[in-house]
């Protein structure tokens, strides 16, 4: 089972979430969670409940307690930022220090780098369509929950201008039910990526243009937090294999190199500079 997740706290999730049960063949169910309907469909033979949260998504740590079968869970959500700048993006929730936003300290969830890279790939092809002007990006690795299943983001931003705007909405609806649908067809084996700013354009060049599919990336801010546990759960928690580690070179502090180095070799990944 696929687990379709948004939360009544969310402007853009609620218009991302009608423009869903408008396109795709939803039905309500007698079941509620958190007070609100359950919704079930068969999408490219795969079946997807769709839940409403009655609190932030971030703080849905109870998640995969409540739903246990979930294969994979994507959160349609609004997505902030002090630039305001509009905004499409993919990530994995969690945590490499404390658990500010909700979720653990230092854990993180399962990352699906196929499932990630195909609602990437479906946003900027989507926008394109619609002739949005809008960024799209993956974001490295933040805030809660912090799953123990593959667990993707799929969100609307940066301000309540583009939460309210009804064709993106349509573009972040249709980018995650592309994903769902493909889930499980692709298992190209994953890269980590390190370093560079919280929008890695790099990352997400090299993933539009087919050459590799991220799993965790973790910004320069944090590339501090990072030892060999981290790298070794970094590399656990993703969905699928991963195989070495892409290093946004100029964008790590010449400071947090040298254990960076040394931690990547103790792991025994094989590393690539960009």
């Amino acid at each position: 089972m696929i687990l379709l997740v948004h939360s009544t706290c969310d402007i853009a999730g609620k218009n991302i979430a009608q423009q869903v049960l408008q396109r795709y063949p939803f039905t309500k169910t007698n079941q509620t969670y958190q007070e609100n309907p359950l919704y079930q469909a068969q999408i490219s033979g795969k079946h997807v409940d769709f839940v409403t949260l009655s609190e932030e998504s971030v703080y849905a740590q109870n998640l995969q307690a409540d739903f246990a079968d979930a294969e994979l869970v994507v959160f349609i959500s609004r997505h902030s930022s002090q630039s305001g700048t509009p905004t499409l993006s993919v990530h994995t929730p969690g945590n490499f220090g404390k658990a500010e936003l909700g979720g653990l300290p230092r854990s993180v969830s399962v990352s699906p780098a196929n499932a990630m890279a195909d609602a990437l790939k479906a946003l900027n092809r989507l926008k394109q369509e619609m002739r949005l002007d809008y960024a799209v990006s993956f974001e490295c690795t933040h805030h809660g929950p912090s799953l123990q299943v593959p667990t993707m983001f799929v969100e609307l931003g940066s301000s309540e201008m583009q939460w309210r705007d009804q064709t993106a909405a349509s573009v972040v609806a249709q980018a995650a039910m592309d994903a769902i649908a493909k889930f499980g067809d692709s298992t190209l084996p994953a890269v980590l990526g390190i370093g560079g700013t919280h929008y890695n354009h790099k990352f997400t060049k090299m993933a539009l243009e087919g050459e590799v599919v991220f799993g965790h990336m973790v910004p320069k801010y944090a590339v501090s937090a990072v030892d060999g546990a981290l790298l070794r759960q970094l590399a656990e928690r993703t969905l699928e294999p991963v195989d070495s580690v892409v290093l946004d070179w100029k964008g790590i502090r010449s400071q947090d190199k040298p254990k960076l180095l040394a931690d990547l070799q103790q792991s025994g990944l094989s590393t690539r500079k960009v």
